[in-house]
């Protein structure tokens, strides 16, 4: 079915996570199509737009400027520019300022499109072996304040736990998942959809001192094997 994109709309358009052939031909359109595009890193969109030989208005939106940069991206929308929305690679909202601008379009009653697309914590949890049935997603965790807390509450949630992570903190996370959660099974994702896509899967018992051994690049999924019944129960009686 064709789209007409409409003047005065919002589009939230997932985009690649590497593999810039990993976009819809829905998202392609909205893109060569709306008058504005916000992006989270405008240089990595540009290389999209290039390799679509798409060329369009670009505003920077990322989460050092989003105080400023929501009220005006509302007020474009309020004069009845159309504007589409992308991070810096996936899916708008995961782990990204796209909320901001997306609460403050819904309260002047702006109409927001989602372009559904790749999503890194999906593509993990796709091909990392553990339990999809139930599952949550934790994004990035507290680098200090909270990130103990955060942990502890891990321990009794026996659904399929995804986390994101830097490559120069992946250890210490790694270190504290065994330290507080003990041994599970665990599935770390790296450059998904790139050409160095590697996913280990196995005991975090075995992973961590593989890792330990090499420099950590890329960014990271981390998918950790929920609690069973048996240490759930344990959990909430400690």
């Amino acid at each position: 079915m064709s789209e007409s994109i409409r003047s005065g709309t919002l589009y939230l358009v997932a985009t690649p996570i590497g593999n810039l052939e990993d976009i819809t031909y829905r998202a392609v359109k909205v893109l060569a199509s709306v008058d504005l595009i916000a992006a989270e890193d405008t240089r990595k969109t540009k290389i999209l737009l290039d390799h679509y030989n798409i060329s369009k208005p670009m505003m920077s939106y990322y989460s050092y400027n989003e105080q400023v940069r929501a009220p005006q991206l509302v007020e474009k929308l309020i004069a009845g520019r159309s504007v589409a929305l992308v991070s810096d690679a996936g899916t708008p909202g995961i782990s990204d300022p796209a909320f901001h601008v997306v609460q403050q379009a819904l309260e002047q009653g702006i109409p927001i499109v989602p372009i559904p697309g790749p999503a890194a914590c999906i593509t993990a949890l796709m091909a990392g072996g553990l339990p999809t049935d139930r599952f949550v997603f934790e994004g990035f965790l507290p680098l200090k304040k909270g990130r103990k807390t955060k942990f502890e509450s891990m321990k009794s949630e026996s659904r399929t736990i995804i986390i994101y992570e830097s490559p120069h903190r992946i250890i210490k996370t790694l270190t504290d998942i065994q330290t507080t959660l003990g041994s599970r099974k665990v599935v770390v994702a790296r450059e998904l959809t790139k050409k160095f896509e590697e996913i280990v899967r196995g005991p975090i018992s075995s992973i961590l001192p593989e890792l330990e051994k090499k420099e950590p690049r890329g960014e990271y999924v981390l998918l950790i094997e929920g609690a069973s019944k048996h240490s759930a129960e344990d959990s909430e009686t400690d």
